[in-house]
């Protein structure tokens, strides 16, 4: 009898699940959906190191507007605004933005007309400060301009892209749950595989429980052949998947642009995107233990 059980886990097994390999769909499922996972993970990852580089670069810029229209008290108060900045405690760089590169930062929306004298646009300072433009320091910085630029607005530039984080924030949520989908599709594909294979060879089963097989030495059977399976297909999406990447990568550099830059993938984000094929082959062969376990027990 002992005899017989060893053919069986040694030979027979083996052959338990006969057309689960690269000769099935598994595989190939599997590395459809890590690399649909390495991509949406990818993204991810760029849109969060945009995101916090962006926020990180514009968190100590403020921007102060002088909306006068007569432009002598204009210039009158750009003076004394930027000298009552200079003198600010906390303000690290003051630039009083010149009217030509003002007006030719409009010129794409008003045309012909931002370089005449019919629109009247505000003065801008620029100011960098030491630290982060908290409420307590724009409260300060408005309270020492109000006496001497009365006409003085001063906005924080991180407060102009507010919008785009919140998008950025959207995608980064939809890519999520872009992963958690293509991980419980994955899951959902095992448990059918493993269901079918299980029917396919329920003789062979009940042969293996005569002879003294217990069901979790035909449960092993099973996680080994999915364990194989899923590590090819996991090694083939990572591959296709981190190539998509890369190539996307090389053509965004070729934009030459600092905020394409700021998003690219560290060495860090490469690392959690090679553990994806892995925590993807961890969830098929605890899926398809669950199944065959479940399956088992109303089977015999």
């Amino acid at each position: 009898m002992r005899e017989a059980i060893a053919s069986l886990r040694s030979a027979g097994s083996a052959q338990l699940l006969p057309a689960t390999r690269l000769g099935g769909p598994m595989p190939w499922v599997i590395a459809i959906m890590v690399a649909l996972t390495v991509l949406a993970m990818g993204g991810a990852l760029a849109l969060a190191n945009f995101a916090a580089h962006t926020r990180a670069g514009l968190e100590g810029v403020l921007t102060v507007q002088i909306v006068e229209p007569d432009p002598v008290k204009r210039n009158a108060q750009v003076s004394r605004a930027a000298a009552a900045l200079s003198a600010a405690s906390g303000v690290a760089e003051v630039r009083e933005v010149p009217e030509a590169e003002l007006r030719g930062l409009v010129e794409p929306w008003l045309g012909a007309a931002a370089t005449s004298d019919v629109v009247t646009l505000p003065a801008l300072i620029d100011v960098r400060l030491e630290g982060a433009a908290d409420a307590a320091t724009l409260a300060r910085l408005r309270g020492e301009l109000a006496p001497v630029a009365p006409a003085a607005r001063i906005d924080p530039q991180s407060a102009w892209l507010g919008p785009v984080f919140d998008t950025i924030r959207a995608l980064r949520w939809l890519a999520v749950t872009l992963i958690l989908l293509l991980t419980a599709a994955s899951a959902a594909a095992v448990w059918l595989a493993a269901g079918n294979a299980l029917d396919t060879n329920r003789e062979t089963i009940e042969i293996v429980h005569h002879l003294g097989g217990n069901d979790a030495q035909i449960a092993g059977i099973f996680q080994r052949s999915v364990l194989i399976d899923a590590a090819i297909g996991g090694i083939a999406g990572l591959a296709f998947g981190a190539a998509t990447l890369a190539l996307l990568g090389t053509r965004f550099a070729a934009l030459q642009s600092g905020m394409v830059e700021s998003g690219s993938l560290s060495a860090v984000d490469w690392l959690v995107i090679a553990l994806v094929p892995v925590a993807m082959t961890v969830v098929a062969v605890f899926t398809a233990r669950r199944t065959v376990m479940a399956r088992l027990g109303r089977m015999l």
